[in-house]
């Protein structure tokens, strides 16, 4: 998730444990330790474009590195606070802070390796999108009043309202993939599987995909008393002999595919209006289309040792936000309707 939701939760973890008299150091302690993971968006490459999506949310985020991140953060961090706290004490604090980290990462969409080195597999649980300020701000305010005063029992109050806010994700995703599932047997396809992840800063819009012979298909979906649905794009599934014949798999570009087929754990297509463009369909802007936030570009006459371009897109275009935020919360949306159980 983004930098402030990972402080103020490892803030929060590490203020449930701290006596009273440590509960803003323990917070400040936590803080640093639960932001420290992303210090692996420095490993990158001028040369090679894809590098750092092999280590962003790599070692650093995975289970049996928390115990030496939070050591190696609590050895930076003692010689300032050596006075409010024993050497214990601060490692403790920081392994609170580390802990949050990953497993926070792995409830959103992205990918996290938190089984590294056994397993390179990207761990998803998409129930919380990377940037939710309902999630967010509430955790501020109780670590600040927690900080202030001196009172454990606030910080935990916080750690509870992420837990339960976490355990709601799950329910509206499960919601979100049921209708998601209905969808698809409305249109009398037999899905693959149906994922659902949640749109920008939201637990009650979702974006919903499956694959169906041989096209990936996306809807949005307002997961509300009554599920509604916004009918979505579809792109048929990236083929390699078809689409790009000219793909040699030895050259550069080649890896970078099959690289880049790994971290989107393979929801490849082309863009729509860009026959060299190779885009992951689980992300856009809007969750009912298919313009993708990433991809990469590749170039037929480049040489064999080229390596691909990286390509992103967050900008809305015009009348997304207005589109967005109709989807979320208007009362009559102009498009959506409700979605049956069953289909329909």
């Amino acid at each position: 998730m983004d930098p402030v939701s990972q402080g103020v939760l490892g803030a929060a973890a590490a203020q449930a444990f701290a006596k009273p008299r440590q509960v803003a150091v323990a917070g400040l302690l936590g803080a640093l330790a639960g932001m420290a993971p992303d210090l692996d968006v420095l490993i990158r490459s001028s040369v090679d474009p894809l590098l750092f999506l092999e280590f962003h949310r790599q070692f650093t985020h995975s289970l049996v590195f928390i115990p030496v991140g939070a050591a190696l953060c609590a050895a930076v961090l003692f010689p300032f606070v050596r006075r409010r706290c024993r050497g214990w004490e601060v490692y403790l604090y920081c392994l609170l802070g580390f802990a949050s980290h990953g497993l926070l990462d792995a409830c959103t969409s992205y990918g996290t390796q938190l089984y590294w080195p056994f397993s390179n597999s990207r761990v998803a649980w998409s129930n919380i999108s990377i940037v939710d300020p309902l999630f967010t701000l509430p955790l501020l305010i109780l670590v600040a009043l927690a900080a202030t005063r001196g009172r454990v029992a606030l910080a935990r109050a916080a750690c509870v309202w992420a837990a339960l806010y976490l355990v709601v994700g799950i329910v509206q995703r499960d919601r979100a993939e049921a209708a998601g599932y209905a969808i698809a047997l409305a249109r009398e396809h037999t899905p693959i599987s149906v994922e659902a992840k949640p749109a920008f800063a939201s637990l009650l819009l979702w974006k919903t995909l499956y694959e169906h012979a041989g096209r990936y298909y996306v809807d949005a979906v307002r997961v509300g008393l009554t599920p509604v649905h916004f009918p979505g794009q579809s792109a048929a599934k990236l083929e390699l002999a078809r689409d790009l014949p000219w793909l040699d798999p030895g050259t550069q570009q080649g890896r970078d595919l099959e690289r880049f087929r790994w971290f989107s754990q393979d929801h490849l297509a082309l863009h729509p209006r860009d026959p060299y463009e190779v885009i992951d369909v689980r992300y856009s802007m809007l969750p009912n289309r298919i313009e993708p936030l990433w991809g990469i570009r590749l170039d037929p006459a480049a040489s064999g040792d080229a390596f691909s371009r990286f390509v992103t897109q967050r900008r809305l275009g015009d009348g997304d936000r207005e589109r967005l935020l109709e989807m979320m919360f208007a009362t009559d949306p102009s498009e959506g309707r409700p979605i049956k159980p069953g289909g329909g």
